[in-house]
């Protein structure tokens, strides 16, 4: 079946399956590791809360039949070991269907989890995993040849990704047409990296010229994947190229990552391994990619439709399976910074001189002279929350208290979540958040003080609060 299968993409196959089996490892990880404070049973979104008020034909999730912490860990974990035995190459290792099977079981399980994680996975990457993972299931394996079919809804995903996010650029915040929005991006952006002090300082020239071929790239070049090899491969290139420059200047868990595993599939492998022949397909596996396809396309209309409306969506599902979404990034760019710091103090009564100690996030800007961390792919949801909670206090509506009374706990599961805990010993009595605007220094500054950040007092975001009933100290 020659119209079925591309045999010059087999190596493209195995790079993209692999890369997308590590992201996998890195997104069970974070669950594994975060859930029990912010969805477990104690946490501050309860799942069991959750799924008590959740209709069940908008939240499909296996956690319908039975939800407990333990069951939870199983899932996550048996991910993350399933996803690894792929990154090894035990897709290819196994039968056709069992290497499907594998696939599937991935996407199951990730889906179950997005389903009920609520404010906690409504990023537009937990979805465009979800998608990638679903068409990863058809995807094949060493029993037969890449087939076309799917390599273009992987394109076709890859295209929406790229020219969402350009189309929201040019509807969107003017600074954007005006070629001036990477003037506050880096400064502003939900979590700085350790270079993005160096990128904000960058000449304004340059500012503009970023911007300029972001629109290129974005708007232009994906255009260019359906057009014949070596041009598509050139389009993909450049798209990986510029997801790279986003990885050094930011940390955006692995959308980059992904963005960039989802152009390898667009490249002709045989340009650097050769030709490699592959096995025909078996009929019953053409029936079912054909089947899938058909899908993919009709559930396709409602996406395409958003990226021609003037009300364009960003980050949007259409359906609670995640099967094709609408994608984009950055319609608005923040002029300015405001962080949320949280402190606490063991005093038992508050006085003008009370002294109160700095909590420490492991992402979020918090010490001034403290280099920001590089943590992408991974995701730290709670100082992703803290960013959207200094926008609007409607973002902290539902978890930021009970994450306050957690720390006047001194909830361990809470805790672990934080990068320091200035009272180690017994939880403090009091806690307040207080808002404070924060801006890079100058090169003049850093020499001088040390601090990356220069921040100012703004007003306070949380009066100093403390339990009805005091824990016993």
């Amino acid at each position: 079946m020659e119209w079925f299968i591309a045999p010059d993409y087999w190596l493209s196959r195995i790079v993209f399956q692999r890369g997308l089996a590590a992201l996998y490892v890195v997104a069970f990880l974070s669950a594994a590791l975060q859930f029990r404070a912010l969805i477990g049973e104690r946490g501050m979104l309860p799942v069991p809360e959750f799924l008590r008020r959740a209709p069940a034909r908008g939240t499909p999730t296996l956690f319908r039949l039975r939800y407990s912490d333990r069951l939870f860990a199983a899932c996550a974990w048996s991910g993350a070991a399933v996803a690894l035995a792929l990154v090894a190459g035990a897709g290819d290792a196994v039968p056709l269907a069992v290497s499907m099977l594998l696939w599937a079981v991935l996407w199951v399980l990730y889906l179950s989890i997005v389903n009920v994680g609520q404010t906690w996975y409504s990023f537009g990457w937990e979805s465009l995993l979800l998608e990638t993972g679903f068409l990863a299931v058809f995807l094949g394996n060493a029993d037969t040849g890449p087939p076309v079919l799917v390599l273009f809804l992987l394109r076709w995903l890859l295209f929406r990704v790229e020219f969402g996010a350009g189309l929201i650029k040019i509807r969107g915040d003017p600074c954007w047409r005006n070629l001036t929005c990477l003037y506050y991006h880096h400064e502003t952006q939900p979590m700085p990296g350790p270079l993005s002090w160096f990128f904000h300082r960058l000449p304004r020239p340059l500012h503009r010229v970023e911007a300029g071929a972001n629109h290129v790239v974005q708007l232009v070049v994906p255009v260019l994947l359906f057009t014949p090899q070596p041009v598509a491969t050139v389009a993909a290139g450049l798209m990986l190229a510029t997801q790279l420059w986003l990885v050094l200047s930011g940390n955006f868990a692995w959308l980059n990552w992904l963005t960039i595993v989802l152009a390898l599939a667009a490249v002709d492998g045989s340009l650097v391994a050769g030709e490699h022949p592959q096995p025909d397909p078996p009929v019953w596996y053409v029936v079912v990619v054909c089947a899938v396809t058909a899908l993919v396309l009709v559930r396709s209309y409602r996406p395409a439709r958003n990226l021609l409306s003037r009300r364009q969506a960003m980050n949007r599902s259409y359906d609670p399976f995640h099967l094709v979404n609408s994608y984009g990034a950055f319609g608005t760019v923040g002029r300015l910074r405001e962080e949320i710091v949280i402190e606490g103090t063991d005093e038992p009564a508050l006085h003008e001189g009370t002294v109160w100690r700095e909590y420490e996030f492991h992402g979020k800007p918090g010490d001034v002279r403290r280099v920001p961390r590089q943590f992408a792919p991974y995701h730290l949801r709670l100082d992703w929350l803290m960013w959207f909670a200094a926008l609007s206090p409607a973002y902290a509506e539902g978890w930021f208290g009970g994450f306050v009374e957690r720390l006047l706990r001194g909830d361990r599961d809470t805790l672990r979540l934080l990068r320091r805990n200035p009272f180690p010993h017994a939880p403090p009595t009091h806690i307040r958040a207080r808002l404070y605007l924060y801006r890079y220094t100058t090169w003049r500054e850093l020499r001088a003080t040390g601090a990356w950040w220069h921040r100012t007092y703004v007003r306070d975001f949380l009066p100093a609060a403390r339990l009805r009933t005091p824990v016993d100290r």
